[in-house]
């Protein structure tokens, strides 16, 4: 049986306690701007991808990788390259 990309596809929302283990704050309403099609989504909306030895977020409109996540050993790398802009609430 082979597995689809389609079946590894998670909302936002599936990493929405990683963020929130990083950045102290609910992060799924914070709104992204693609850096490739210059898109605004909420965090929430965009692809996530978990089963790589990191998470991978796409950009739901033109599938672009907007950040990739890797835990591991008391540390997180974050890179937000795909990601123009991210605004959020302050609280």
């Amino acid at each position: 049986m082979t597995v689809q990309q389609s079946d590894l596809k998670l909302d936002g929302n599936a990493i929405g306690g990683l963020l929130r283990e990083i950045f102290t704050m609910e992060m799924t309403a914070a709104i992204g701007t693609c850096a490739h099609c210059g898109t605004l989504h909420a965090v929430g909306e965009v692809e996530v991808y978990m089963n790589a030895p990191g998470v991978v977020v796409r950009c739901p409109s033109c599938g672009e990788v907007q950040m990739k996540v890797v835990r591991g050993h008391g540390k997180y790398w974050l890179d937000l390259s795909g990601v123009r802009c991210l605004e959020f609430s302050a609280g």
